[in-house]
């Protein structure tokens, strides 16, 4: 079997910040597993020829179940091909890549992956600010806003998130925000403190917003977009 996939990180939209890699693999690949938010401009630089299937996860829209984009990933290998399964982002964040690289090892499939410009990264820059701060914020964490049923989890550590000297990236979170703010504050994390509400970052719906977490909080439980967004919160976000 002469099958080979490649993960491979888009990026958060913008086909310019694409890897040399990425695009080499897309240009070689005989299908194309991807994500929602790495479609568009993105694709065409895919081959001419090339399996294009769309496999994207959205909130609250029907999506394919992950053992279905796992097993079309071995199908597409045994036959042979040259995969490549394009993921939002950098596919090592809150991308479900595990699952996926289980299912191929199980199945004795070679693969590599090849890392994108991580979202929280980029959003960051195109607000113009970094990611860390010196002497006020020294940490950056990164966290999901919603486990598998799309509710807050159970069991993340409130307590670094609600550090004050941290720089943090909540993913997927625009729903779940206002209740994770109520047990930040309960464990001392100002209302005041700065934060940043990135939509459709490097595309052109981009949507940078500068607020306060209380503040943002109050706007996500009164309406949410349907955009994909991040939201970064810390002493890093001020402008």
């Amino acid at each position: 079997m002469t099958g080979f996939v490649s993960f491979v990180g888009s990026g958060p939209g913008d086909p310019e910040l694409l890897t040399l890699k990425a695009v080499d693999r897309l240009k070689r690949a005989d299908a194309v597993l991807f994500d929602d938010l790495s479609s568009g401009p993105i694709l065409t630089h895919a081959r001419a020829g090339a399996d294009l299937v769309g496999v994207g996860k959205r909130a609250g829209r029907p999506s394919p179940k992950q053992h279905h984009v796992s097993r079309l990933l071995v199908d597409y290998a045994q036959l042979d091909q040259r995969v490549v399964r394009l993921k939002s982002g950098d596919g090592g964040l809150f991308g479900r890549l595990e699952e996926e690289l289980v299912a191929l090892r199980e199945a004795d499939i070679p693969y590599e992956i090849v890392p994108g410009v991580p979202s929280a990264c980029a959003a960051a820059a195109a607000a113009g600010i970094p990611l860390t701060r010196r002497l006020t914020a020294r940490r950056v964490q990164f966290v999901t806003g919603h486990d598998v049923s799309g509710h807050l989890p159970e069991d993340l550590d409130l307590a670094a998130l609600a550090d004050p000297k941290a720089s943090t990236a909540v993913f997927m979170g625009k729903r779940t925000f206002p209740k994770l703010l109520e047990a930040l504050r309960a464990r001392g994390l100002p209302a005041d403190t700065p934060a940043i509400l990135a939509e459709s970052v490097s595309t052109p719906n981009q949507n940078i917003q500068r607020t306060t977490v209380a503040k943002l909080a109050h706007q996500l439980a009164e309406e949410i977009s349907d955009q994909p967004a991040l939201i970064l919160y810390g002493p890093f976000a001020e402008s």
